[in-house]
């Protein structure tokens, strides 16, 4: 069975370590942005500045980060952005306890998990290539997506019941909790790790991983496409609750399962992506699940009170998510293949990097749009645009060695 491949014991260290990690921010889920609101009594702007701004500085501080990555072993790395992102969120719940919270805190935990996030995961993908056969690296990016999914569809629902049961600050405490276990989780780890050859961040590392992306045909194009998709994913979020919880009145626990229950999609996507790609090819289900991730947003736009407005908004989400986590997989491997080693941190920072301002700058212009006209108006625009995003795809395969060859039989 392609979804039972044994990846070795190394692997199944770093997937638990994952795992846990997804869990806890799973459960953690929008903490932030709650605790400034049930807590501190936040206004919109100051939400809007935590949700965008935050992310947006961290992604600046990751950039010196990259090269810093790139030229030391990696699992150390690793274990250190896990007790950075523990070490942040840790004081918050003591900050609380004694009464000193404030949003100045807030925003700077937000900061400094942003660009650990950003420095693990290019550490973390670097890992990877090195720790698996490049024939199995498909298999453990859809057992990534999948984990990631599973954990985005049980964690809030149960972080928000944590919160209604223990208080604001409660699942902010399994998230801290959460970064420590996958820093020991990664310290299990016991096969030995190469040093890299250079040492020393030279002049023009940092600029490295967006001169391979931008001189390398088949990633400049999906680069700028996930740029926009996700950006314009992403920015309909707030200005969607708006519509939904204010002008449609969705109770919130309808509000938290329009979201939750598509999550499920995931797994259906991620555990096909192996078995569809050879079948098909990886040019072939990058064109299309990268096109078909794109053209549900625009129902959005048509979303009505009462069931009927659930069930669409379910809808939607779920054919999103069904094409996006079948496209993630495929492409973070095909990524990894076209990346050499000594260039996979600093391009797994720049992707992170770019994608991360492009969703603080487009959430920003479409809450501004929506304020000056309607959330409707919002959506129906990111709706649009995004329809023009697939042209951005690669129009020719751009094969490593390792991609499998479509077979002849047909569906």
């Amino acid at each position: 069975m392609v979804g039972r491949r044994r990846l070795g014991r190394e692997f199944g260290w770093l997937w638990a370590a994952y795992a846990v990690s997804a869990y806890g921010s799973g459960l953690g889920f929008g903490a932030l942005p709650l605790i400034a609101v049930l807590v501190l009594h936040a206004g919109p702007a100051e939400v809007s500045a935590l949700s965008a701004v935050g992310p947006a500085v961290g992604a600046l501080i990751a950039v010196p980060l990259a090269p810093w990555v790139e030229f030391r072993r990696k699992r150390p790395v690793m274990i250190a952005m896990d007790l950075t992102r523990f070490t942040a969120m840790a004081t918050l719940p003591v900050a609380y306890a004694v009464g000193r919270l404030g949003f100045v805190q807030l925003l700077m935990v937000s900061v400094v998990v942003a660009a650990a996030k950003i420095a693990f995961n290019a550490a973390s993908g670097a890992y990877l290539k090195a720790l698996v056969r490049p024939d199995e690296l498909l298999v453990a990016n859809a057992r990534f997506e999948s984990t990631n999914w599973s954990s985005i569809a049980i964690g809030p629902p149960l972080g928000g019941a944590a919160i209604g049961l223990f208080g604001p600050v409660t699942t902010v405490v399994a998230d801290a909790l959460s970064y420590l276990l996958s820093a020991l989780g990664i310290t299990a780890i016991r096969g030995r790790e190469e040093a890299p050859r250079q040492k020393t961040v030279r002049a023009g590392a940092i600029l490295g991983g967006w001169r391979h992306i931008m001189g390398e045909p088949g990633l400049r194009a999906l680069y700028l496409n996930n740029m926009l998709v996700a950006g314009l994913i992403m920015a309909t979020e707030p200005v969607l609750a708006v519509l939904l919880l204010r002008q449609l009145h969705f109770a919130p626990w309808q509000y938290g399962l329009a979201f939750a229950a598509p999550c499920l999609g995931g797994l259906i996507g991620s555990r096909l992506a192996q078995r569809v790609v050879a079948r098909y090819g990886r040019h072939r289900v990058l064109r299309t699940a990268g096109t078909l991730r794109a053209v549900w947003l625009i129902g959005l736009t048509f979303v009505r009170p009462g069931v009927v407005g659930l069930v669409t908004v379910i809808a939607v989400e779920l054919a999103i998510i069904i094409n996006m986590s079948l496209y993630t997989p495929v492409l973070a491997t095909h990524r990894l293949e076209l990346t050499p080693q000594h260039l996979v941190a600093r391009t797994l920072s720049a992707w992170a990097i770019g994608q991360q301002a492009a969703i603080a700058v487009l959430t920003a212009l479409g809450g501004l749009l929506a304020d000056l006209t309607s959330p409707r108006t919002a959506l129906t625009a990111a709706g649009l645009l995004i329809l023009a995003t697939p042209l951005l795809l690669p129009r020719r395969g751009h094969a490593s060695r390792y991609e499998p060859e479509p077979s002849s039989s047909r569906v």
